[in-house]
C-alpha cells in the first residue's frame, strides 16, 4: 500500500480519506469523471487484531500515512 501511496503523491492525486481497519488498510480517491475508487490491501493474517479467543475486531481508524510512508 506504501507503494501505492507515494505513486499517488508523485502524480498529484488528491485522497478523500484513508482508512486503518485492523486486518487491511484503504486509500479513497476519485477518478477524472468524479467515480469513488478504493484502494484496499489486506495485511499479514498474523497482523490481524483478534480477541483474546482468537475472534478477528476489525474497526475503522484514521490511517496514518506518515507511517505508512516510513515502511
Amino acid at each position: 500500500m506504501a507503494t501505492a501511496l507515494r505513486r499517488l503523491l508523485e502524480h498529484g492525486v488528491s485522497l478523500d480519506g484513508a482508512s486503518d481497519h485492523g486486518a487491511s488498510e484503504a486509500l479513497y480517491l476519485r477518478d477524472p469523471y468524479e467515480n469513488g475508487i478504493e484502494l484496499y490491501c489486506d495485511r499479514a493474517r498474523e497482523l490481524w487484531p483478534r480477541d483474546d479467543e482468537g475472534r478477528l475486531q476489525t474497526y475503522t481508524r484514521p490511517l496514518d500515512l506518515d507511517d505508512l510512508l516510513e515502511a
